[in-house]
């Protein structure tokens, strides 16, 4: 599957109608409606799209009350917006006379105009395809699929026609070659999120006091000058008549029927038009999103077969065998004071689960999700990066601070505000100490779980309840995990509430650009939402049960609470409840508190609205009306939804080994989630600000990053929590079979009992046993580290390099086999960027000769008429 923008029909993913009967319908639902058409044909303004004279159309909307004390800073604002060129008309509100919406237009010389500074491409020249051997090849292909029965998630390329621009080369906008661009309607040539966001560009320059930081929409909005800003949704997502039959009413219903709509989970996402309608940043996020929820299918299928070999192999697992049936093996107490001593047959239900998760197939999972984060996910992102090709523009807060200062850009060769090094550098390091500080605070609370951990142990082991009591060790691991939960919850709430922007690379770093702004503050907020995430499943994963001692020198906290041991089978069962708790209780609150609060606050609106104004009040309100009661856009933008993803992206990959379920539990979150984005950003919010982006940001290098954590956890994970490599160890040295260069269930009879020492209880009547490789007490060295230990510890030393080494060599061999960039597609970017080259020049030469033609014309008039 390959998803990309500005592609060829063929690899962008749309809608299937339902049959072919409602082709044409389609046809016209995708290109007949057009909101700048409704204004230019005059319709009355009761649909809230357009000006009260029915022909100007609303670009933006701007919301103040009059209440407000800011009154002299919105009429300086207002009036510089009209020196911009902007047409402007105030409206009261409907439902609350306080209310005063500001609606903009911007006309067609501003628009032009404004499309030249920010380097804008529009549609230059119809393209002209060059048919590959491949492309010829899939052309068969498809063509001999055709005749197959329809599949739900078959795509027809003939269902929906290309979209213009994909249809036509692009380049920057230029007012002195406009007579180049495809410019059928000057109401149309300018698409609605290109009007926006040329407004919203404009906004963010204009001045409200005179003074080099007085300026910009951002700062009206922080002051309470304008309540709200927004572009208007192109009308209702309902309508009467179904759309099979009366086609789509326009984009936003079209969104809703083929994509946010619940019935259509199946379908793949209609990425052309999310594009169009939100702007390429949303759009990006929402074909990565889909891309990584196609990959998550045979990590999850492979991930499943690892559990379920583990389910029928339980049976003939040789380890559970015989702990299940050490009834006489006595094991030391896991705490002081009231746990009793305890039989390995005990630990039987959880060694079976262990088995379940730790088993012969985990290995090679482990090397399969490497491989598998580590490469084939992301050579996905080259290839939807190099479609998108736009000038990222300096902020307008680093113009005013820095505008005296300016050095020539070496690649435009024009001056521009110069931020000198120190400062820079300076800003940067104050900014970053508060991220580590919350990363201490974080430490703090894990060290506060830990020591929970501790003291609970022992107290439910004197609980009243047998079930609580006779499972202490469980309900302190279930219990914790729950308190952790909640901990890292509140952490996340109080990152955000505390005025962090400060400290995360906004106002005090002074980033040059939007990129900039937006990398710094994702880096530094993902490095403090990952460590609250995974520092506790960190440290169940390799300090849990490693550094107690032993029976009669055990090390303790603060010289009185014995550290906390792992369970008779093993300390993988911790790890498994810790994932699968954190795990499904944040993926449920976070889609609760995604879709729910908006859910709940628009009813609430809606529920107002209908008391005071009738119970279809709304329905009848102008769109202004109607989009300022929904809920406006997380402050954050997408770094809420790319931070969800991305961790648990990291929670799937990182420890997948100690928990194979979790690629199916991501997966089906997803499928979820998909939606559940949808429905929230086409039924429940304002219409973001449409935004353009070449990529996914910083987040490929968060992505990249994670795959290479994951490698080296996973390596140790299955060297140092499983016990792999100790049965792999005692199999081929210390077994039955040992010498024999084979292992298998048969050689790891009496393993259970090798993997266990003794020590000598002087007040009971028989000796106890705990899991280590130490000496016995009647030896010549009592309770030193055995040969065994030793054979051990290199074997995981060994197998921890290995793998790493292995899976990056597959990862660099399947980079090498499998370019980022396919070669047919590298020849027709290629090809592209040639022929605009030439179109260019050739439209050039045309301008210049045409400029010679009049000119001479001139010159021949003026001499005509001297002539006598």
């Amino acid at each position: 599957m390959l998803l990309a923008f500005r592609a060829p029909s063929e690899l962008v993913f749309t809608l299937l109608p339902a049959s072919k009967e409602s082709f044409k319908t389609w046809q016209w639902s995708l290109f007949s409606f057009s909101l700048l058409s409704v204004c230019s044909q005059g319709r009355s303004k009761s649909s809230g799209l357009c000006f009260s004279d029915g022909k100007s159309h609303i670009d933006y909307i701007l919301v103040y009350r009059k209440s407000s004390s800011q009154s002299e800073k919105r009429e300086v604002f207002e009036r510089n917006i009209r020196a911009e060129g902007l047409h402007m008309e105030k409206e009261a509100s409907l439902t609350n006379s306080d209310v005063i919406f500001l609606k903009l237009h911007a006309p067609w010389d501003v628009l032009c105009r404004y499309a030249e500074l920010m380097n804008i491409r529009m549609p230059f020249r119809r393209k002209i395809f060059y048919m590959h051997r491949r492309h010829k090849m899939e052309k068969r292909i498809n063509k001999f699929r055709g005749l197959l029965p329809r599949k739900p998630m078959k795509f027809d390329n003939d269902a929906l026609p290309d979209l213009e621009e994909n249809e036509s080369f692009t380049a920057p906008f230029s007012r002195s070659r406009i007579h180049h661009f495809i410019i059928h309607n000057k109401d149309t040539f300018f698409s609605n999120a290109t009007r926006s966001r040329i407004v919203h560009h404009i906004l963010q320059r204009v001045r409200y006091e005179e003074g080099k930081n007085k300026m910009g929409l951002n700062r009206l909005l922080s002051n309470n000058s304008y309540e709200a800003a927004f572009p208007l949704h192109e009308g209702s997502y309902h309508s009467k008549n179904s759309i099979r039959t009366h086609g789509a009413e326009n984009h936003r219903h079209l969104l809703y029927e083929c994509w946010a709509w619940w019935g259509v989970w199946y379908k793949y996402q209609p990425l052309d038009l999310i594009r169009r309608y939100f702007g390429e940043k949303i759009g990006l996020y929402f074909a990565w999103l889909g891309w990584y929820t196609g990959m998550l299918f045979p990590a999850a299928l492979v991930g499943l077969l690892v559990f379920l070999y583990g389910v029928f192999t339980l049976e003939q697992c040789q380890v559970s065998k015989e702990i299940c049936q050490a009834t006489d093996v006595i094991m030391c107490p896991i705490c002081d004071e009231y746990c009793p001593y305890l039989r390995l047959s005990d630990s039987c239900i959880y060694a079976k689960v262990t088995h379940l998760f730790d088993n012969g197939a985990t290995v090679f999972f482990a090397v399969f999700m490497a491989v598998w984060g580590k490469s084939s996910f992301l050579l996905y992102f080259t290839l939807v990066c190099l479609y998108l090709v736009f000038q990222d523009e300096i902020r307008p807060q680093f113009e005013a601070k820095y505008s005296k200062k300016e050095r020539m850009n070496p690649i435009s060769g024009k001056p521009e505000p110069y931020q000198a090094f120190t400062d820079k550098y300076s800003r940067l390091i104050v900014s970053t100490s508060g991220i580590f500080f919350m990363i201490l605070v974080v430490i703090a609370a894990v060290f506060g779980i830990v020591i929970y951990r501790v003291i609970t142990v022992s107290t439910f082991a004197a609980f009243g309840w047998a079930l609580i009591r006779n499972n202490s060790q469980v309900a302190t691991t279930g219990t914790a995990v729950c308190i952790n939960f909640c901990v890292i919850m509140l952490l996340n709430v109080v990152s955000f509430c505390l005025p962090l922007k400060w400290y995360v690379g906004t106002l005090l770093e002074q980033p040059r650009t939007e990129s900039e702004w937006e990398n710094s503050f994702t880096l530094k907020m993902f490095l403090f939402q990952f460590v609250n995430l995974n520092s506790s499943t960190f440290y169940i994963a390799f300090f849990l049960g490693r550094f107690t001692g032993r029976p009669g020198a055990y090390l303790r906290l603060i010289n009185r609470w014995k550290l906390e041991e792992c369970h008779p089978s093993g300390c993988l069962i911790d790890l498994c409840m810790q994932m699968g708790i954190i795990m499904v209780l944040k993926q449920t609150w976070n889609n609760f508190m995604e879709l729910g609060s908006p859910l709940i606050q628009n009813w609430w609106t809606r529920r107002k609205l209908s008391r005071e104004h009738g119970p279809n009040a709304k329905a009848s309100f102008p769109q202004w009306e109607r989009d300022y009661h929904l809920q406006p856009m997380n402050a954050y933008g997408l770094f809420d939804e790319y931070l969800e993803m991305i961790l648990q992206f990291g929670f799937t990959t990182i420890f997948v080994a100690a928990f194979p379920l979790a690629p199916l539990l991501a997966l089906l979150n997803n499928i979820i989630e998909i939606r559940l984005d949808a429905y929230k950003f086409v039924t429940q919010w304002r219409r973001p600000l449409p935004s353009q982006a070449k990529d996914i940001g910083i987040w490929y290098g968060i992505l990249e990053g994670i795959g290479i954590l994951s490698v080296i956890t996973n390596a140790f994970v299955i060297a140092v929590t499983s016990d792999f490599i100790p049965r792999l160890v005692y199999a081929y040295k210390y077994g039955p079979c040992a010498g024999q260069g084979r292992a298998g269930e048969g050689c790891m009879m009496g393993y259970v009992n090798a993997s266990l020492s003794v020590f000598r209880v002087s007040d009971f009547e028989k000796r106890s046993q705990y899991r280590d490789y130490r000496e016995p007490p009647d030896s010549a060295e009592p309770y030193t580290y055995t040969l065994q230990f030793w054979h051990v510890l290199a074997a995981r030393l060994a197998f921890i390099i290995v793998f790493e080494h292995m899976v990056f060599a597959i990862k660099t061999l399947i980079a090498y086999l499998i370019p980022d960039l396919p070669k047919d597609l590298r020849d027709r970017m290629r090809r592209e960027k040639y022929l605009i080259q030439e179109m260019m020049y050739e439209a050039e030469l045309e301008r210049l000769q045409k400029e010679k033609n009049e000119k001479k014309k001139k010159k021949d008039r003026v001499h005509h008429k001297e002539w006598p």
